[in-house]
């Protein structure tokens, strides 16, 4: 391997992704982040462009303290309400065509775990998460570790909700 083989966004970005609508339940976006081992579900309207991004730390800031005596009550009532009620809808994105470096770069200075690849329409046509970077790292420094091992991840924990999608 070789650093000019990872010169776009395109040559790293994870393709098969898992997303989520804005009027799936809390409690569905929880259960597949849990069941799949993600930090971010990308949000998406009907034509599949980008509506915004729900992340682990969303959960949690909306969830109950530990320290109340209500919490498991009240949980159940917050876990019910609609990805759109906390989901972040400003969200930093990149194309497929945009610099790695530049977007290692985003990353980095945003202090965020993922940036969500758009095409010029909207359309939502992958992920480029620290994951990948280091990826990326292991492949240079001579590991085995490939793409396809993170795209089977998604592929095979099938879809979120109903309304979930696996590209």
């Amino acid at each position: 391997m070789t650093l000019t083989q990872f010169a776009t966004v395109a040559d790293v970005m994870t393709r098969k992704i898992v997303t989520i609508s804005e009027q799936d339940a809390l409690d569905t976006a929880e259960y597949g982040m849990h069941r799949m081992r993600f930090r971010h579900l990308p949000v998406v309207d009907g034509n599949g462009r980008l509506a915004g991004i729900l992340s682990h730390g969303d959960l949690l800031h909306a969830a109950s303290s530990p320290l109340s005596d209500k919490e498991a009550e009240r949980n159940e009532v917050i876990l019910k309400q609609p990805v759109r009620s906390i989901m972040q809808r400003e969200v930093l994105t990149v194309q497929p065509g945009d610099s790695l470096i530049q977007a290692g770069k985003v990353l980095w200075e945003s202090k965020i775990g993922c940036l969500p690849v758009v095409d010029a329409e909207g359309g939502l046509v992958g992920m480029l998460t620290k994951s990948d970077f280091i990826r990326v790292a292991l492949q240079l420094m001579g590991s085995d570790v490939k793409r396809d091992d993170v795209e089977d991840l998604a592929r095979a924990t099938s879809r979120v909700s109903g309304s979930a999608r696996a590209d």
